[in-house]
């Protein structure tokens, strides 16, 4: 007879193996309560660290597709249930920073009690001592800030797009064949997309500098990146997302940045 370890089970047991330590964690897009979220590999994937800080850096609950009548899954209570474990056994600080999908959460910022911060954005002090402003990054999408209902509609066909992806990949998978993002291709051949996201990184840099900060942490528009950008050369950092890039930024301790994708981790089953 053979037994299945619940997921909780799990993370007990992976907590008392060797964990990675690094000095922080930058996360985005996660969107819990849609169907395409990967709450599950997100858990995973932060059970397998041990860090001083979690920051979410906007859009981890997808308020927008719940007034849609989307459904809350249990993946996402696990992820919610593990994140807060963390925070209690590794004595790790939650820094939760709003989004456009999350927009709700504005209402309770600033906020703090114990471990956990909520806030519009974030100033994070790197080993190094440069500043890096945290944000979603919404604020610099003309669309998301000033027409919402095209947002709102950008965002169900986006949806859309998604279940075309998971159909054509089921069909991929019967074939044998490994997965392949259709959404990813026609975002990265769409020449108004690339110019968007191009436009999109030198406003951030703008507004790093103007802070006086040498980086900038942001999530939003679904790339994970790590460049400099401008002539000023602002460390530009993109989270990516946990709906298909699956992607993170890790800060280490001895100051690096990095981008880090689950596909490459070896996480626990």
């Amino acid at each position: 007879m053979t037994t299945t370890t619940p997921p909780e089970a799990q993370d007990a047991t992976s907590a008392k193996k060797d964990k990675i330590h690094v000095e922080s964690i930058f996360i985005s897009d996660l969107h819990l309560g849609t169907r395409d979220s990967k709450a599950d590999e997100c858990r995973k994937f932060l059970r397998r660290y041990r860090c001083k800080r979690v920051v979410l850096v906007g859009d981890i609950i997808d308020a927008w597709a719940l007034k849609r009548g989307a459904k809350w899954q249990k993946p996402h209570t696990r992820f919610i249930r593990s994140l807060l474990k963390k925070a209690e056994k590794e004595d790790c600080e939650i820094i939760y920073l709003r989004g456009n999908h999350d927009d709700v959460v504005e209402r309770f910022s600033p906020f703090a009690l114990g471990c956990l911060t909520v806030a519009n954005e974030y100033v994070h002090t790197g080993r190094d001592g440069k500043k890096y402003l945290c944000v979603h990054g919404d604020g610099f999408d003309s669309i998301s800030t000033n027409h919402r209902w095209v947002a709102v509609l950008g965002s169900v066909g986006y949806d859309v797009l998604l279940w075309i992806n998971r159909v054509y990949n089921t069909y991929r998978r019967w074939r044998g064949k490994d997965y392949y993002s259709v959404s990813k291709a026609i975002k990265a051949k769409v020449k108004s997309a690339v110019n968007f996201i191009g436009k999109y990184e030198e406003q951030l840099e703008n507004m790093a500098w103007k802070r006086g900060c040498a980086g900038i942490i942001a999530g939003h528009v679904h790339h994970p990146a790590d460049k400099k950008v401008g002539e000023k050369g602002v460390h530009y950092l993109n989270c990516g997302d946990w709906v298909e890039s699956l992607s993170a930024v890790i800060e280490y301790e001895d100051g690096r940045f990095e981008i880090v994708h689950y596909a490459d981790e070896k996480t626990p089953a």
